[in-house]
């Protein structure tokens, strides 16, 4: 039996991320058309960082099923509600992204969208409120392990090393040009552009 429009499948999982860091948000969308439930928060945290448009609007505050994946996946597009917030908003969708990251890894440790979305907190957090760039750069590289023992997760290897290096670079490390240097090689676009223009 084929799976429903936008299930998330492997397949699923994999076009998104070939099309997120392509940078084709028609296509996108297109490969979204009827997504619900994990797919749907799937396509909402890819879609985000592309149109900043509609990903964040009517947001649950619980995933309609009861696995890791669903809720780092709704734990990231709380991130970013909270980043986005004003002063009085922020530190009730901070918490509600925490919270969902907790049951997230209680429930699997090692999913690999918990990982990266744990990492993305820890290191865009003000250290006051718990960030950690080292901390983060643990959990990136625990992602790289994840991503490689969950094939078909939807990260790509190379999106996990983009964190590697941008965590090791906002850490001043001596390792991260070279690695940078490595990375850039057949990046696609999205990737490249971080690459050569991170976030400040």
């Amino acid at each position: 039996m084929a799976p429903a429009p936008g299930a998330f499948d492997s397949p699923f999982a994999e076009r998104t991320q070939w099309l997120y860091a392509r940078r084709d948000v028609d296509a996108l969308r297109a490969a979204c058309a009827g997504a619900e439930g994990e797919a749907d928060l799937l396509c909402r945290y890819r879609l985000y960082p592309l149109t900043r448009q509609q990903a964040l609007l009517h947001l649950p505050e619980q995933p309609a099923t009861e696995s890791a994946r669903a809720y780092a996946l709704l734990a990231g597009l709380w991130g970013y509600r909270a980043a986005q917030a004003s002063l009085v908003r922020m530190p009730t969708y901070g918490r509600r992204t925490l919270d969902l990251l907790r049951r997230a890894r209680a429930l699997d440790p090692d999913e690999p969208y918990a990982l990266l979305v744990e990492g993305q907190s820890l290191l865009f957090r003000p250290a006051i409120f718990g960030g950690d760039k080292r901390a983060a750069l643990a959990r990136f590289r625990r992602l790289k392990s994840a991503v490689a023992s969950h094939s078909g997760s939807g990260i790509a290897p190379l999106e996990a090393d983009l964190w590697v290096w941008y965590t090791l670079d906002r850490l001043g490390d001596r390792t991260a040009p070279a690695l940078r240097s490595r990375l850039l090689e057949g990046a696609p676009p999205l990737y490249r552009d971080f690459l050569l223009h991170p976030p400040g």
